[in-house]
């Protein structure tokens, strides 16, 4: 029996990434940029106001400061500093202006400084007036003004390689001109169920037949690991036609995934139909639930294929041990393994002996030491792997060494997050 560290090895040696593509920056969302984006100018490109308020020669001011100071309304009458307040300057404004000493000028958020005003005055610091302000605060030099390059500038890398693509970065690139973008485009997986019994969910079973439900719920896991899901569905048992299809799939896909016939006369049936396309290996690992797998890697391309149990839950536990980080490391992500936290047990827990237990749990935190605690769903040790609804409750897996047998109430294991239900 091989360990799953020994599998994950396997699999993961075959992980290529698909060739960076350039796509719209309204598309790169969520992938990981394949090159260094160099700002070509500055940014902002000039001298803007950061606020709305009065463009102003910081020096015309200076007084207004020892006017706020005083407690006595007519001294700050007799020695209030006003100035006449010629026109407003709108963002996107393009005719250059110029301040002329002792004079202010309206002035909106993003729109060009004039020349010689070295500050804006915010609206909160005078008396709001149109043709004349009375100042009640005075500024200093490059008070509330954006300079030509003060976020970036012309050489600075606006975006990294390696950086995941979110809403900063489309901002960035778009302030920087670029309207594409070369990224790491998601990986095709494609995903297949094999099985006799099986029939699609908008027909009602007959007598010994089962829904699909392993196509459903593994292209979704693929989607929320980040690939591009073609979800084939129920392939016929027949040799050839099975052979056909998984044959147009390993031209179009990066990694193919076919639920059903691991084991027993149905796992040779398959293997045996894609025998020509390359070796498929049907393995036990020592973990459960999914201890029978396969995997190969198939076609001119060697593209990596595994068959999955028929059980959903044990399908969906391979597909997160398993496919999961595959898909991650062609997405370029340097850690393409989920999240674990160390969680206090709520309950005894029962692994299987000589086997690494990734078991459905609820994880939570203490609100007052805030302290990770698990609860397992369902009966542990193996007894449970069917249960479907179980794992819908989850959201971590309890991952216990093959060593240990029994956990103890209070004992800390190794949790896994999956993902947050929103």
């Amino acid at each position: 029996m091989r360990s799953v560290e020994e599998q994950q090895a396997r699999v993961s040696a075959a992980a290529v990434a698909p060739r960076p593509v350039r796509v719209a920056i309204a598309e790169a969302q969520g992938l990981m940029c394949a090159e260094e984006v160099v700002a070509e100018r500055p940014m902002p490109a000039f001298d803007q106001a950061a606020i709305d308020g009065y463009a102003v020669r910081s020096v015309d001011v200076l007084g207004a400061d020892a006017i706020g100071d005083s407690s006595d309304a007519a001294e700050r009458d007799a020695a209030a500093v006003t100035l006449p307040v010629l026109g407003i300057i709108e963002a996107g404004a393009r005719t250059p202006t110029r301040l002329q000493p002792k004079l202010a000028t309206r002035i909106q958020t993003g729109a060009p400084m004039p020349t010689l005003a070295d500050a804006v005055l915010p609206l909160r610091w005078t008396d709001g007036g149109d043709s004349r302000v009375r100042v009640l605060r005075g500024v200093r030099p490059g008070d509330y003004v954006r300079r030509v390059g003060d976020d970036v500038q012309p050489g600075d890398v606006a975006v990294r390689a390696g950086t995941v693509v979110g809403a900063a970065q489309v901002g960035l690139l778009a302030a920087v001109g670029r309207d594409r973008v070369l990224v790491h485009p998601r990986p095709r997986l494609s995903v297949l169920a094999v099985g006799g019994e099986l029939v699609d969910v908008n027909r009602t079973p007959g007598n010994g037949q089962v829904y699909d439900v392993d196509s459903y719920a593994l292209a979704a896991a693929g989607r929320d690991a980040g690939a591009e899901v073609n979800r084939v569905g129920i392939v016929s048992n027949d040799p050839a036609k099975l052979r056909e299809v998984v044959e147009g799939q390993l031209n179009r896909a990066e990694v193919v995934v076919i639920a059903g016939g691991v084991g027993g006369a149905a796992a040779d049936a398959v293997r045996a139909a894609l025998a020509d396309l390359g070796d498929m290996e049907v393995a036990r690992i020592a973990m459960h639930p999914g201890s029978v797998q396969g995997f190969g890697q198939l076609g001119p391309e060697g593209v990596p294929t595994f068959l999955l149990p028929t059980n959903p839950v044990s399908a969906l536990v391979v597909f997160e041990v398993m496919i999961r980080p595959l898909i991650r490391l062609s997405l370029g992500k340097r850690e393409p393994m989920r999240r674990v936290v160390r969680a206090r047990t709520l309950g005894p827990i029962a692994s299987m002996p000589g086997r690494k237990g990734y078991l459905r749990g609820q994880l939570m935190r203490d609100e007052e030491t805030g302290e990770y605690l698990v609860q397992v769903l369902g009966a542990s040790g193996g007894t449970s792997s069917h249960l479907l609804a179980t794992l819908a409750e989850a959201n971590c897996l309890v991952v216990v060494p093959e060593e240990i047998e029994q956990i103890a109430t209070g004992e800390l294991v190794d949790v896994a997050f999956l993902a947050q239900r929103g």
